[in-house]
């Protein structure tokens, strides 16, 4: 009976083996990548429950949403950022702060500012007075200012107008504390329901501060010399740019156009709803900036990121060697109180270095993972050729796609790109050579239900800007998110995903026959 049993179970398996065998085509290709570890994930250690970041900065527990006074001192970046200490929904905003030396590694730092009676702490802005400009401090111990929006909730629900401010605090002591300017608000609002997201700056061609925010559609830009009188000197926007939702969180800052000594200003400005692909999105304009006014001839709308999840985002004051680094708040006013975290709830995109090119003629404002990311890099695979068949797969097996950079070059021909996981969530991305179009689909990626605009559409985005004979992608992949870099950050794409288990294959395919070069995925370490 045992004899008759074992040989009815090996037959049983050649039989299988040859079904499966059968399903296969014959040009498939399965390529293994060995890993010594795989994701562990479990709700009971901090850092490691479902869907938490590892390589992103995301708050110790409840709620965070917008980057805010973003500045660089004494070798450390500062972080602050919209927080609610209270629930993972949105609620009375203060501001929290984290602090890194390298923009990878995180250090928690107590709340920075509480609400008082003048309102909420909404978003802002913050610098150092190097010159005491504002006698808040000394020239020997000058001050760190952080000006942000007052938001009198009481005065919002008794109908007025007036109830967004500008308010200053200062610190003494790099960050560490912080007291409030006993004559706030600085700049009083009459008559705007929206008048906020104050970004500051120093302007070294006419040696005084400069300021803009925003008033519902439009920006307004002030000047002053101490931080504290402001004039307001001009607006900009009530009939260019998008205009779908509210203006918010505005920036604006010079750059080099690349190989060339032509400077132009950026002037950054977050819109919602109104966004691309629904929602929230951050749009540029590129023109130039005398001190006192902004004026571009920039007639079509340019967006800094063409995925749905990056909002509000701002850059650095005082950044090392001048670079432009930006951090955007990887999330979606849509749906970003609903997504499936439980102690905490959203994450700061990767930051990234801004630069400027001209491309068939026209100003593309570029972006790509600052440079000291590439040391939480290591090799876990890499091919120099593969080449692909029309209409067949080759797949790669590797467990840990869910923290990994995928890096390849192919040519400027259609191409599909499928995240896979065992129980089938998948996640696709597709360029479209005919149609110059680049999609995210993650209707299919994991958990998409909690919200019912999260998984409604593919998210296509005409590329016309990618005019070379071979495109260079770079996948960075985390627990909860992906990020997309097209040919240096001609394009970006920003998109949260939330798959029922960690993506273990990743399958490539074309309709054509063409050669995938210089394939590698790299493991990232984790920063917590």
């Amino acid at each position: 009976m045992d004899f008759k049993w074992n040989k009815l179970f090996i037959i049983s398996i050649l039989e299988i083996s040859l079904v499966l065998t059968s399903c296969k085509k014959e040009s498939d290709t399965v390529i293994y990548v060995p890993t010594s570890e795989t994701i562990t994930i479990d709700s009971s250690v901090a850092y490691k429950e479902p869907f938490r970041p590892q390589f992103h900065f995301s708050p110790e527990k409840k709620w965070m949403n917008d980057p805010n006074g973003m500045v660089f001192y004494k070798g450390t970046y500062h972080l602050f950022y919209q927080y609610y200490p209270e629930d993972i929904v949105w609620g009375p905003m203060h501001w929290g702060h984290a602090t890194s030396t390298d923009l990878i590694h995180w250090k928690h730092k107590k709340i920075a500012l509480f609400p008082d009676k003048l309102g909420l702490i909404f978003s802002g802005s913050a610098v150092v007075d190097i010159d005491n400009t504002s006698g808040l401090g000394t020239k020997e111990n000058p001050p760190m200012i952080a000006i942000f929006t007052y938001h009198d909730m009481e005065g919002e629900k008794a109908g007025k107008t007036d109830y967004q401010t500008q308010g200053l605090a200062y610190s003494l002591d790099e960050g560490e504390t912080w007291a409030k300017y006993e004559k706030n608000p600085i700049i009083s609002n009459l008559v705007l329901k929206d008048f906020r997201d104050p970004k500051v700056f120093w302007n070294e061609t006419t040696k005084i501060w400069n300021m803009v925010l925003v008033a519902g559609d439009h920006a307004k830009f002030y000047t002053s010399k101490n931080l504290i009188n402001w004039t307001l000197e001009s607006e900009f926007g009530k009939n260019i740019g998008a205009h779908g939702g509210v203006w918010e969180c505005p920036d604006i800052f010079k750059l080099k156009v690349d190989d060339s000594n032509e400077e132009k200003w950026v002037l950054l400005i977050s819109i919602n709803p109104g966004a691309p692909n629904g929602g929230s999105g951050t749009q540029y304009f590129i023109g130039d900036f005398d001190g006192k006014s902004f004026k571009t001839t920039q007639k079509d709308i340019k967006w800094i990121d063409n995925g749905a999840d990056n909002y509000a985002g701002v850059t650095y004051n005082n950044a090392p060697e001048n670079k432009r680094i930006f951090i955007g708040w990887m999330s979606n006013w849509s749906y970003a109180r609903d997504t499936p975290t439980k102690n905490w709830r959203s994450a700061m995109t990767i930051p990234r270095e801004l630069s400027l090119a001209k491309i068939n003629g026209d100003y593309t404002l570029k972006s790509v993972p600052v440079e000291q990311f590439q040391k939480q890099r290591t090799t876990a695979f890499s091919k120099d050729k593969i080449t692909l068949k029309a209409n067949q797969k080759t797949t790669i097996d590797y467990a840990n796609l869910n923290q990994s950079e995928v890096q390849l070059n192919a040519k400027n021909e259609n191409l599909k790109l499928v995240f896979f996981n065992d129980v089938k969530d998948s996640l696709v991305i597709n360029y479209d050579e005919k149609g110059k179009t680049f999609a995210i689909d993650r209707r299919h990626s994991g958990l998409v239900s909690f919200e019912k605009s999260f998984g409604e559409k593919i998210h296509h985005t005409k590329t016309s800007n990618i005019v070379s004979e071979t495109i260079n992608y770079q996948i960075i992949m985390d627990w909860s998110s992906i990020e997309i870099f097209l040919n240096g950050g001609v394009y970006s794409f920003t998109e949260q995903i939330f798959p029922n288990k960690p993506y273990t294959k990743l399958i490539i395919q074309s309709d054509e026959n063409q050669e995938i070069k210089n394939l590698t995925i790299n493991k990232i370490k984790g920063v917590w």
